[in-house]
């Protein structure tokens, strides 16, 4: 049996990342009008091939652009509602404890959505990572082994699976 990926069982968000989210992207498409008028006033200064403020300006909106399509993509896959209550298996949304193969330390995550990093101190760790791809579908007990992406094989023990609480 596979897991499905974050992109088919859509991203999980807390409603506070959700909304945090949607007001951002509220204000980014609230500030294009400025955007413009900003560009179109340094378009104005003369010389393109040297007006060093047209091009920050140009490239302030490609960025600005950019992030408008990954937060639009974002909230239309979104799955918006609380974390899961209880936890037996690694899932988005729940927050594992590991151990890496021959350290005695243990490593606390979420395995979610890093836009809601913003809500929690937690390392926020995606399904789609290396780690989180293996570690998907564990139960506490279980020892996962997973490839970085140097090629080097890397072993750690599921101690706990707890659910995420922000």
């Amino acid at each position: 049996m596979t897991t499905p990926t974050e992109n088919e069982q859509g991203v999980w968000l807390t409603q506070e990342a959700h909304d945090r989210l949607k007001a951002e992207l509220d204000q980014l498409v609230a500030n294009r009008p400025a955007m413009s008028a900003e560009i179109n006033a340094r378009r104005e200064e003369g010389d393109l091939k040297e007006n060093g403020g047209y091009h920050a300006a140009k490239d302030e909106q490609g960025k600005q652009e950019g992030r408008i399509r990954q937060l639009t993509d974002l909230l239309r896959k979104a799955r918006v509602g609380d974390a899961p209550t209880e936890a037996s298996h690694a899932a988005t949304g729940t927050v594992i404890t590991i151990r890496f193969q021959g350290d005695d330390d243990t490593e606390k995550f979420l395995l979610g959505s890093r836009e809601i990093a913003g809500t929690t101190d937690l390392t926020v760790y995606s399904p789609e990572s290396a780690l989180g791809a293996a570690i998907m579908g564990a139960a506490p007990g279980a020892t996962v082994t997973y490839q970085t992406p140097n090629g080097r094989e890397i072993s750690v023990d599921v101690v706990a699976i707890e659910p995420f609480v922000p």
